[in-house]
Order: structure tokens, then C-alpha cells, then sequence
């Protein structure tokens, strides 16, 4: 079997318990996720099978939508509700209250590109092994600071000291660590997550992803109509229609001049289907203007 579920996945597993089970249950050999979700969270974890898993790096670039919820006024060894919780001192008064507008002018300030430097608890390495490793055991580790980009930052909701916010952003942005830079920046010494969903990845929405207790019991025909095409990945590249022949020497490998290839600059990945309108594969435009194979899926034609 070859495709992607969209998974939304509950807090309190982690993303390879969600993995494992919904492999289990398709009766899977391969199997992947396009990018980790920390078990407090929850929401949407694209999973790809078979030759799906090929172009699975696609999603892990792609940008990203949260709602997270923070509890500000406090720090968390975690940056979430799992660690050592401490109160910390505000540096503005119970009875300063800030404005709408002084929010989104603080706001204003994470938008864009940013520096940040990644949390303990990562999955980060150094000298091999992962950075939440060296945490637990009460050592520090110094961090370079990282550039992401935030694309949108806007205000749910806020009760006395719980924040809710809605998070667009790039690819390595930690929301633990952002949320934490948000409590400083509004004056409360610091903030935690208390709950944090992925609503959006790329392209795929969490309005379409499927809860993992529909994935018990036995395995019927209608579950494989859960899964989304391959090139469901790959819808922001552009396609290009190749004839047979051409078809035929580009699962063999060889670079192709295509009479239906556009105008595209030097490097562009594109999406390339037979003239069935079968998805073959990843190409890229080299400098002479051939297509060059770079993933391609094997097909008889």
C-alpha cells in the first residue's frame, strides 16, 4: 500500500505510539511521519506509506499552524505542562493592563524573521545524541541561535493569566520557546504551554484528518479510502505531461526533453505523470532545460 493519512493525533502519545498503531492496523511494512509532535500535543501528523515515504521530507519543510495555550507568569524546565513548573517575578504590575494595541505592537515584534534558540528538550543533537537526553540528567548544553520565520501571530483569547494564540510559521520553529519569549516580552517574567494542536501542515488541514479510534477493530475497504494520493505532497510544484517514450526513458533513468515541458527557471522540482495522468515522479529542470529524475516511482507502461 502506498499513500498518506492524515492522523489527528492525541495528546498524551507520542508520534511513533500513533505510527506504530495505525501501521499495525493497515498491516503496513513501511511507514513514516513528516514531522514530530511533542506527546502533549495534538492534532494533525501526516503519515506516508510505501512509496509515499520517498517524498515525506516534502512536508517536513512545509510551513505550519498552531493554537497553543499559555500560562503566563510561570516557567517550565519543559517549556510545557510536563516539567517542573515555577512562578516567576512579572515586570509589570497586576494593575498595568495592557492594551489591544500594545499587544499587537509586542506582537509585532515576533513576526517575521526571528532568531530563537532551540529548548533542552529537543530532539536536537549534539555529539550525537539528542538534546533531551542531556537535559534529563541536569546538564546544559550551549545552543546557537537558529532564524525562523513567523508568518502570523494573532491573539485567541486571554483569561487573567491564560493566553491562547494562533501561530503560523516555518519550518524549526519551537512554540515552547516561543511561548516563552511571548510571557517576557508582555512583562510576566515568562510563559508555558498548557495545550498545544497543529491545525495545519502545508497544504493538508486537521478538518481532515481521522482520530486514531477509527483504527480499531478489522480492516475494511473503506479505510483505504482514508489515504491520499502520493502527489497529494507535491501540490505547490508544477506538473509537466510526458508522452510515452518519454515516460519509458525517464524510469530508465535518463534525462528528458520534453515537448511538453514550460518555461521553468534552473533547479525547479516539478511533479511528472504519464499521459494516463499517472503520478511517476519528482523531476528537476537543469540548466540546459531537461528534466533530471530525482524520486521517481516505478511504474509499467
Amino acid at each position: 500500500m502506498s499513500g498518506v493519512l492524515l492522523l489527528n493525533k492525541p495528546s498524551g502519545l507520542t508520534s511513533n505510539q500513533s505510527l506504530q498503531t495505525v501501521k499495525r492496523f493497515f498491516g503496513a511494512t513501511k511507514a513514516g511521519h513528516t514531522g514530530t509532535l511533542d506527546p502533549m500535543a495534538s492534532g494533525l501528523l501526516p503519515i506516508c506509506f510505501g512509496e509515499a515515504t520517498k517524498f515525506s521530507a516534502m512536508l517536513l519543510n512545509a510551513d505550519k499552524t498552531y493554537h497553543a495555550t499559555l500560562k503566563l507568569g510561570y516557567l517550565s524546565s519543559t517549556g510545557d505542562a510536563e516539567g517542573e513548573i515555577i512562578a516567576v517575578a512579572r515586570t509589570k504590575s497586576n494593575n498595568e493592563k495592557l492594551s489591544l494595541s500594545q499587544i499587537q505592537e509586542i506582537f509585532q515584534t515576533f513576526r517575521g524573521r526571528i532568531k530563537q534558540i532551540p529548548p533542552m528538550y529537543s530532539a536536537l543533537k549534539f555529539n550525537g545524541k539528542p538534546l533531551y537526553k542531556y537535559a534529563r540528567k541536569g546538564e546544559e548544553v550551549e545552543r546557537k541561535t537558529r532564524e525562523i520565520v513567523i508568518y502570523d501571530l494573532d491573539l485567541d483569547s486571554w483569561i487573567e493569566n491564560e493566553m491562547s494564540i494562533m501561530v503560523r510559521c516555518g519550518t524549526g520553529t519551537y512554540i515552547r520557546t516561543l511561548a516563552e519569549d511571548i510571557g517576557k516580552a508582555l512583562g510576566f517574567g515568562g510563559a508555558y504551554l498548557t495545550s498545544l494542536c497543529r491545525n495545519q501542515v502545508g497544504n493538508f488541514s486537521l478538518h481532515q484528518a481521522y482520530k486514531l479510534d477509527q483504527f480499531q477493530g478489522a480492516l475494511s475497504p473503506e479505510h483505504d479510502a482514508y489515504l491520499y494520493p502520493i502527489d497529494s505532497l507535491l501540490q505547490n510544484f508544477p506538473f509537466i505531461t510526458l508522452d510515452d517514450p518519454e515516460s519509458l526513458f525517464l524510469l530508465q533513468g535518463q534525462f528528458i526533453n520534453s515537448k511538453n515541458k514550460i518555461d521553468l527557471p534552473t533547479g525547479t522540482r516539478v511533479r511528472l505523470y504519464d499521459s494516463k495522468g499517472l503520478f511517476l515522479g519528482v523531476g528537476e529542470i537543469t540548466e540546459t532545460g531537461a528534466i533530471a529524475p530525482k524520486r521517481l516511482i516505478s511504474h509499467k507502461i
